[in-house]
């Protein structure tokens, strides 16, 4: 099923765009059979790895199939789009609208154009992303402390050791007093990606590095990735918490399990587990990699949540169908019953849909201010 889903938008470009092109049946049929063999990069991947989330191919495959793949789904929404205007200009004028060749070569034209954009702007190193958050009572001790948060990095054949290497690099030049890792490290085995995650064993901040699983762990033995973390010198938060202090002054950071642990059997996520025994006084920072239980967080207290999983929406205008499996966050900062939630782009994404148009990856730094009264 998960296949034929994505065979569906090939299928409505050879029927509406490619089909009706005055070329040779033979030559037709032929673009039709790449297509459709674009189509199914999911199924390589399977084959390749035994998971659609693993492609176990050389890089620069994986970035083509991307592009391929991606113009085939830009160019099926373009065809949507001018299919429904036509339906709208029928029904209100009564006249058909036909659509000369020379403008289905320009939508396709544009799809590719937009599918190497989209995919070079997906597997850079990513830029900086300055935040400041405000939050009530923070100590004055933690007064402009800074946080990098990572999050989706999804080391893989497409993400490999050499970009970790230099996503460290960047981080690590900030100087930051505490680096959180908020979910979907990888996608692979650990036997398959050692060598791609073992960079960020060089994390280095004042007040050490933290992780949470995200729900791609789950698809690898989230386990052993826990273990693998562990031995990488990432202080694991799985439904529990950790005090951060500066003189007499504390701050609890907490970290919760993914919702996606309810598949495995593993604990789900428990914000009241994560704060058992935490200081009733200090401020809560929450590590979650997804969004959606925000709501909750803020009604027990936390003061900044920070998350990631959305990838942004991947495409500008995406943004609300993203929400609607999100809890209604996508990207950026929410204010949420007074609670700060902020919801990273990603340091990367998903290699089976590598494409990022108006909204950028992005290393995020996180400065806290203390909140006017």
């Amino acid at each position: 099923m998960f296949h034929l889903v994505f065979a569906l938008p090939s299928l409505y470009v050879i029927g509406r765009t490619l089909w009706p092109l005055p070329w040779p049946s033979g030559v037709k049929l032929a673009a039709a059979i790449v297509v459709l063999l674009a189509s199914q990069y999911h199924l390589y991947s399977r084959w390749s790895s035994g998971s659609v989330f693993a492609a176990e191919m050389p890089r620069s495959v994986i970035i083509l199939f991307n592009w391929a793949f991606s113009a085939l789904l830009l160019l099926a929404l373009f065809q949507l789009l001018f299919d429904l205007g036509a339906l709208v200009l029928l029904s209100v004028l009564g006249r058909s609208v036909a659509i000369a060749p020379g403008l289905r070569y320009a939508l396709a034209a544009g799809a590719l154009l937009l599918a190497a954009i989209g995919v070079h702007a997906a597997i850079r190193i990513p830029p900086l992303c300055e935040v400041v958050v405000e939050i009530a009572d923070l100590p004055p001790a933690f007064e402009g402390y800074t946080m990098v948060q990572l999050t989706d990095l999804h080391l893989s054949r497409l993400f490999p050791g050499a970009w970790a290497e230099a996503v460290v690099g960047r981080t690590n030049a900030l100087v930051p007093d505490l680096v959180v890792v908020t979910g979907d490290l990888i996608d692979g085995s650990v036997a398959a990606r050692a060598r791609d995650i073992a960079p960020l064993a060089h994390l280095r901040a004042a007040d050490g590095v933290f992780v949470i699983p995200g729900n791609h762990e789950y698809f690898f033995d989230q386990q052993a990735w826990i273990r693998q973390f562990s031995r990488l010198g990432m202080t694991v938060l799985e439904n529990s918490h950790a005090v951060l202090a500066r003189g007499g002054a504390r701050m609890v950071l907490a970290g919760v399990t993914d919702i996606s642990a309810s598949e495995t059997g593993l604990p789900m996520p428990d914000l009241a587990l994560a704060l058992a025994g935490a200081p009733t006084n200090a401020p809560v920072i929450l590590l979650d990699h997804q969004p959606q239980n925000a709501r909750a967080a803020a009604a027990n207290g936390v003061a900044l949540q920070l998350s990631g999983h959305t990838h942004g929406g991947l495409v500008l205008g995406l943004g609300p169908v993203f929400a609607l499996a999100n809890g209604g966050f996508v990207s950026g900062r929410y204010d949420v019953q007074g609670m700060t939630l902020y919801v990273s782009n990603g340091t990367a994404l998903w290699a089976g849909l590598a494409l990022r148009l108006g909204v950028p990856s992005e290393l995020t730094r996180i400065k806290l201010r203390r909140k006017a009264s």
